[in-house]
């Protein structure tokens, strides 16, 4: 039996979410944030971002795993995201990110009593 077999349909759905919410919001601080500039370049709001991609990253892979561990990660995740959300709230062209963010947000949520 494969590892992809033992993850439930709940969890394959937030690897993807993750792994979806990791391109766009390093994809997005590197691209429309640096072109836009201005306060889409301030050091908090990318860090912010950069550290959103990372979390995402990593929770999919722990939940790849299959560990219960995953738990811990994913409530990270969820906050994380969460600051990601309104740190991009008051900016324009942000709404890729903030729905990624919110949908990872909501999944990684429910991840973190199964």
């Amino acid at each position: 039996m494969s590892q992809q077999t033992t993850l439930s349909p709940e969890m394959l759905a937030c690897i993807e979410l993750c792994r979806r919410c990791q391109m766009v919001c390093l994809g997005m601080a590197t691209g429309h944030c640096l072109e836009k500039g201005g306060r889409h370049v301030e050091p908090e709001h990318l860090r912010t971002m950069i550290v959103c991609a990372e979390i995402c990253q990593a929770a999919a892979n722990v939940m790849t795993t299959n560990s219960t561990l995953h738990r811990q990660v994913c409530a990270v995740c969820a906050d994380i995201c969460d600051a990601c959300i309104s740190s991009c709230r008051d900016l324009d062209e942000m709404e890729e990110c903030i729905f990624a963010c919110e949908r990872c947000k909501n999944s990684c949520e429910a991840m973190t009593s199964v």
